[in-house]
């Protein structure tokens, strides 16, 4: 089974948020390390934003799932994280929550490509079941 989420966002409106919020949104929304690589680099939270949205849409919760329900409620922002390699490629790191809802799904791999522009942030994320083959 292949899964897949896509977003698209606008890059201003991260901008707005951290504006109207400060570290109070920062840190609901990213993980340390994310924040410790990406905090300074509007364009970089904004495609991480969207990566994040793009995995929950993966997951089948969507943002609005996220922290919703009896069983989905173990799953929060934080815990889909996305990180660079060693070579700048992004690489998605599912913790707690999301990581029990992929291995639920019988997800093992994930892939995930992010871009922006000076306005937009995209994030496409593809997982791959166990029971896939190329």
């Amino acid at each position: 089974m292949i899964y897949t989420g896509v977003d698209l966002i606008e890059i201003e409106r991260i901008g707005t948020a951290i504006e109207r919020w400060g570290d109070r949104f920062l840190l609901r929304v990213y993980s340390a390390e994310e924040l410790v690589r990406y905090r300074d680099r509007l364009p970089s939270l904004a495609a991480r934003w969207a990566a994040k949205e793009a995995c929950a849409k993966l997951l089948g919760v969507g943002l609005r799932g996220l922290g919703a329900g009896e069983q989905l409620a173990a799953i929060t922002l934080t815990d889909i994280e996305t990180l660079a390699d060693s070579y700048g490629r992004p690489q998605l790191r599912l913790h707690r929550g999301a990581a029990a809802r992929a291995e639920t799904l019988g997800i093992a791999h994930l892939s995930v490509s992010i871009s922006h522009t000076h306005a937009y942030a995209v994030a496409f994320v593809v997982g791959m079941g166990t029971g896939y083959m190329a």
